[in-house]
């Protein structure tokens, strides 16, 4: 058995986060399936994993910034960048309620394990209060805790590993039987999980996330936990059980309960967070408030939900609003739509930089997954896109090309379950229109897919945006709130007027040639640099056509293609 380390440091951490996101992408469905609490619209498994994507994601990003020699020892961030990596990841990345509670589990780890007197390694006993503090933490987040909940399982958890001896590994094992046997308990707790004769979904999500963390400092897999308590029935019976609002709901709310379901990021005070929290626990229920340090992540079920964003800008500064009606489908939330029951033959999911496009997309037939600015998708976003799409075959569009290796990832999930995928590498949402616009589901699949990729491959990109840095170019050296243009992904154009530069940028595309000018304009855009860009097409390059589009709130000020 190859040596494993028995103290908990950063190498830990990231074995951790590894192990832990591979179990719960196992064990998603069979987690997703249990979800009964107190409606039945699992998605529990879903929302954790995706949570732990991008805890598991920062972690890798310090290490790799570490390695590119950005910190003091290159390849081996301490024990305290990783937790607070691990942490400030799952905080924003969190969905719903269970994955709101891991965020909220994790922080309360890194607040032991990141501390000041932080050592570089974390011993039995250290590990052992971090997960105490965690616990604690968790139930503090939540505005009406519930017992047979994940809670539940998170303070059986921590009760264990405080009473155990030995290493990290042995507190470790000992956390994960404490949690395993709570789990098993939580139906005598909650009658509608006695009910449908299963255990509580988060609670066994956690104890998922703790045997990987017992496998990363031991190297030996535990015994698995039951999905099932000793009721008769499985979760179909408990589907139209009215219940009280639970701790651990990731599903819409129940008949007769709240029609909305609010989440954002929150920069703001402690004292203003306080105030806001009693003012959402008036609004609605599923209340959970967690994170700190001037940044929060805010959960709750409304009826208004315009209300609790105003409540949210009284606070401090709301973003990365995510606001999904009960019932309705929503793009952008995981799990949110019913499928129809018969699979259609061809679907296109596409990856789209901002709130127009998407329209966009959408209107041309096309399953839209929005990337917000800084929030690009993770893989289990484009996994539940594409069983959203409910097709027997999909083209998948990345129109990014640092989206390659996630998307790929998907598609390789997805093929797994039967699905016939197909990932057209386009590099801009420009190219993923090109490819749209000669998709033709009635003609066989490997025709329509050469043909999307021969759109996309011989339509050019370019955008425009705004430097935040100084920094090194492929066309020299640009300052913090210059205007670049860059052509196919590499800068081409250092200017200081957007209008001028975006003037310069399409002149060099169209230097080689063009019949189709696609111009997506953002938010950000001068009211007048469509209309000056049109105008240079139709004076200056004879028989060459334009179409403007509105994208949003985009990254960037202006992306151009030439086909």
């Amino acid at each position: 058995m190859p040596q494993v380390p028995q103290t908990f440091d950063a190498l830990a951490v990231r074995a951790w986060c590894g192990l832990a996101l591979d179990a719960l992408g196992r064990a998603r469905e069979e987690i997703d399936a249990i979800n009964v609490y107190p409606v039945a619209d699992g998605d529990t498994g879903t929302n954790l994993y995706l949570t732990l994507e991008s805890a598991a994601t920062a972690v890798e990003a310090v290490f790799a910034g570490h390695e590119a020699g950005g910190g003091g020892d290159p390849g081996r961030p301490t024990l305290a960048d990783a937790v607070r990596a691990m942490a400030h990841g799952a905080l924003i990345g969190a969905r719903g309620n269970s994955g709101t509670i891991l965020a909220q589990l994790l922080r309360g780890m890194a607040q032991v394990l990141a501390g000041d007197d932080a050592p570089a390694h974390a011993d039995g006993t250290g590990l052992g209060l971090a997960l105490r503090h965690a616990a604690d933490s968790a139930r503090q987040a939540v505005a009406h805790p519930v017992e047979g909940t994940v809670l539940t399982v998170a303070s059986a958890a921590a009760d264990a590993a405080g009473a155990a001896d030995g290493d990290c590994g042995a507190v470790a094992r000992a956390a994960y039987e404490g949690a395993r046997t709570a789990l098993a308990e939580t139906p005598d707790l909650l009658d509608v999980l006695r009910q449908a004769g299963v255990v509580d979904a988060g609670g066994r999500g956690l104890v998922t996330v703790l045997a990987a963390l017992v496998e990363s400092l031991t190297g030996e897999t535990p015994r698995g936990p039951a999905a099932r308590g000793p009721g008769p029935h499985p979760r179909a019976e408990a589907a139209h059980t009215v219940a009280a609002p639970c701790a651990d709901d990731d599903a819409p709310s129940r008949p007769g309960g709240p029609a909305f379901e609010v989440i954002y990021l929150l920069e703001a005070e402690d004292a203003a967070v306080a105030r806001l929290r009693e003012r959402l626990d008036a609004l609605g229920d599923s209340l959970v408030v967690v994170g700190g340090d001037g940044l929060w992540n805010v959960h709750v079920h409304v009826d208004d939900a315009g209300a609790a964003v105003e409540a949210g800008v009284e606070a401090g500064r709301p973003y990365r609003i995510r606001i999904t009606h009960f019932g309705a489908g929503d793009a952008h939330a995981p799990g949110a739509e019913r499928l129809p029951a018969e699979r259609v033959q061809r679907a296109v999911v596409a990856v789209v930089p901002g709130e127009g496009l998407a329209g966009l997309y959408t209107e041309a037939g096309a399953t839209a997954v929005l990337a917000r600015p800084g929030e690009p998708p993770a893989s289990g976003e484009l996994v539940q896109a594409v069983r959203r799409a409910h097709a027997r075959e999909v083209v998948l569009l990345p129109n990014d090309a640092e989206l390659r290796h996630t998307a790929a990832a998907a598609a390789e999930q997805v093929r797994a379950e039967g699905v016939r995928v197909a990932l057209i590498p386009t590099r801009s949402a420009v190219q993923g229109i090109a490819a749209l616009a000669v998709h033709e589901p009635e003609r066989r699949f490997d025709e329509d897919v050469v043909a999307m990729t021969s759109a996309a491959g011989a339509t050019r990109y370019a955008e425009v945006t705004v430097a935040e840095r100084q920094s090194w170019t492929m066309a020299g050296i640009c300052q913090a709130g210059d205007v670049l243009g860059l052509v196919d992904g590499d800068v081409a154009v250092i200017g200081q007027d957007l209008t001028e530069t975006a003037l310069a940028v399409l002149d060099r595309m169209l230097a080689a040639g063009g019949e189709l000018v696609t111009l997506v304009v953002g938010d950000g855009a001068p009211e007048s640099v469509a209309e000056r860009l049109h105008a240079r097409v139709r004076e200056a390059y004879l028989a060459v056509d334009t179409v403007v589009h509105h994208g949003g709130r985009q990254g960037s000020v202006l992306l151009i293609g030439v086909e």
